[in-house]
């Protein structure tokens, strides 16, 4: 039997308050503890379903089938440890730096789905749709609104710094996020560019250096080097096709 004190406190953290305003009549009856369990359960259910709705993951593979042989430089440890989630708790930030198509934004999904699983909040946007979205505002209340839900997440990925350049309003609007979530929430970024060459994706503004300060300030940063793996993947299926197409001809012959 489960002590009447534990069952009203896990009433009291679902609050149950018509179960606890009769609690001195129904503790001791059968079906409370059920009944409890069962709350509890359907709501981890939803909260879990809310949540990956809310993270925009999108789909992705799962890491138990990365090729880790293919990349000629990747710190697979350095990787199950952001997997760990242990990041989190100091608040700090994960870099994912290398070439497109080396399994970058892979990478950075799994973790995602591997924190809201965990409990975390979580949202993962591409650079272009974060800096898209928050730039289209021209009202100064509904971006400080937009800036407090981009600041919020536990976790907030932010994939594929580097593919487009932005303007110095754009520069700006990133610095201010990161710099509301230094050290007070864990940011991980993927990109295709050196930190020297961020003055390219931002050309002329003036807060790169204090934004790659404050990214970097408590930041596991993770070089991954190699050819693109999406490369191999299209020549292996040109090679299927190739190979399909040469054993029918041989057939019908």
């Amino acid at each position: 039997m489960i002590p009447s004190e534990a069952l009203r406190k896990r009433a009291e953290a679902l609050h149950l308050h018509g179960l606890l305003a009769h609690w001195s009549e129904l503790a001791e009856c059968a079906w409370v503890e059920p009944l409890l369990t069962w709350e509890e359960t359907e709501r981890a259910r939803r909260s879990l379903e809310r949540r990956l709705a809310e993270a925009h993951i999108g789909r992705f593979k799962p890491l138990a089938d990365f090729d880790w042989d293919w990349p000629e430089q990747c710190d697979r440890a350095a990787i199950s440890e952001l997997m760990s989630l242990e990041f989190l708790k100091t608040a700090s930030n994960a870099i994912l730096v290398g070439a497109s198509g080396l399994g970058k934004s892979t990478i950075a999904r799994n973790i995602a789905h591997r924190a809201v699983l965990s409990g975390h909040t979580v949202l993962f946007a591409t650079a272009g749709q974060l800096l898209g979205d928050l730039a289209a505002i021209d009202s100064d209340s509904v971006l400080r609104r937009r800036l407090r839900h981009y600041a919020a997440p536990a976790l907030l990925v932010i994939d594929e710094v580097g593919y487009l350049s932005y303007s110095n309003r754009h520069a700006d609007l990133l610095f201010e996020l990161i710099n509301r979530r230094h050290e007070c929430r864990s940011t991980l970024i993927t990109t295709n560019r050196s930190f020297s060459e961020w003055s390219e994706v931002f050309p002329n503004a003036a807060c790169t250096v204090a934004l790659i300060d404050r990214l970097v300030h408590h930041a596991e940063i993770i070089a991954i080097k190699g050819e693109s793996y999406r490369r191999k993947e299209a020549q292996e299926r040109a090679e299927q096709r190739a190979r399909k197409r040469r054993s029918t001809v041989g057939a019908a012959a």
